[in-house]
This record gives structure tokens, C-alpha cells and sequence, in this order.
């Protein structure tokens, strides 16, 4: 039999379901995963029932809904100051995993380098290795999680493409203040480095 494909070979299980493993064999409160202990509200079940009997019952455009798209325009529009064209500016996707991996592989190439803050999760590290990008980890410092701008830049200066920033950061809560934004921007625009961010 062939060898299957090498990029995968230094992953191990995830960290979060390893824990939910350990908390099922001691009986502890799992805080790795989030598992709703509460319903959806009733209006939404209400309405999904309506809508399948309603039908058409087809795929949806690959980019989502274009409802939906211009509807999360408006919204960001409105905290962001920003115009977003619905359909040239906006993807919609099948959760944060899949839109980080889709960022990664529509940015780098393989050999770029990517900064990533660390402690970081899992995926970031792991979707710059996939894309076949080195990943520099920059270090959030405890106990307020700042980062050293020498640091940061030092990391721009090795030739990193992108950078990922995840605000309030995972998995530490961290919430980056404007100064530290302006720093990050910055460095991004002297480096010539793109910004692919997501949202916890």
C-alpha cells in the first residue's frame, strides 16, 4: 500500500478532545469543549419546522446565502465603519475551522511563513502546516498576555507573509488594545504582510 500524505504526520489528537476523554474518565466538568446545556430558542426550532415542509430543498451557493451575506454586511457595517461588497468581499462558511483553513490556503504558499501568537488554538499552528507555510510563534506574555513589539517584528523581519489574529484571542481571552492593534497594523504595512483575522 502507498504511504499516505506526510503533512499530517506530526499532529496528534486534538488537545480538546483529549481533555473531554480525560473529564469523561474521572467524571469532572469538561471547560475544553463547548457543549450547550440549554435548548435553541423556541422561535428558531419553530420556524425550522416550518421551513421543511416548505421546500426547495437543494445545496446552497457555495459563497452562502446572499441574504444572509448582505444581511451580515449591514451588521458589520454598522460596528465597522466599513462598506462590504455582499458579493465580492464576504464567504460564508461552515464554521471558524473551515474559514481559517480557507484564509491560510487563499494567502500563503507553500514555503511562506505565517506568525502565529501563541498560546494559541490548536488550528492556527496546524492550518498554516497544512498550507504548507512555517509557522513563527510570537509569545503572548502572562500575566496580562501582551506581546514584545521587537518580538513581533523580529518575527516580520524573518519574512512572514501573513499573521494571524484572533481578538479576544483563543484560548486566552486576551482582548488586544488599540495600541497594540496600531503596532500589529503597522508592522503588518511596513512588512508588506497580510492580516487573515477571526473572530472566537
Amino acid at each position: 500500500m502507498r504511504e499516505l500524505s506526510d503533512r499530517t504526520a506530526s499532529f496528534t489528537d486534538s488537545l480538546i478532545r483529549r481533555m473531554t476523554r480525560v473529564c469523561n474518565k474521572y467524571g469532572s466538568v469538561n471547560l475544553s469543549q463547548g457543549f450547550p446545556d440549554f435548548d435553541p430558542p423556541k422561535a428558531i426550532t419553530d420556524r425550522l419546522k416550518e421551513v421543511a415542509e416548505e421546500g426547495p430543498h437543494q445545496y446552497a451557493v457555495t459563497w452562502g446565502s446572499e441574504r444572509f451575506r448582505k444581511a451580515l454586511c449591514r451588521k458589520q457595517s454598522r460596528f465597522m465603519g466599513i462598506d462590504w461588497d455582499p458579493d465580492s468581499e464576504v464567504v460564508a462558511t461552515c464554521g471558524s475551522t473551515e474559514a481559517m483553513m480557507c484564509a491560510m490556503l487563499t494567502v500563503v504558499n507553500p514555503g511562506d511563513k505565517v506568525i502565529v501568537f501563541s498560546p494559541f488554538y490548536e488550528n492556527y499552528g496546524a492550518d498554516a502546516i497544512l498550507a504548507g507555510a512555517e509557522p513563527i510563534y510570537v509569545p503572548l506574555v502572562p500575566p496580562d498576555f501582551h506581546f514584545d513589539p521587537e518580538v513581533l517584528e523580529d518575527a516580520f523581519r524573518k519574512g512572514a507573509k501573513a499573521l494571524v489574529l484572533c481578538n479576544p484571542s483563543n484560548p486566552t481571552g486576551k482582548v488586544f488594545s488599540r495600541e497594540e492593534l496600531l503596532v500589529i497594523a503597522d508592522l503588518a504595512g511596513k512588512y508588506d504582510a497580510i492580516l487573515p483575522r477571526c473572530r472566537a
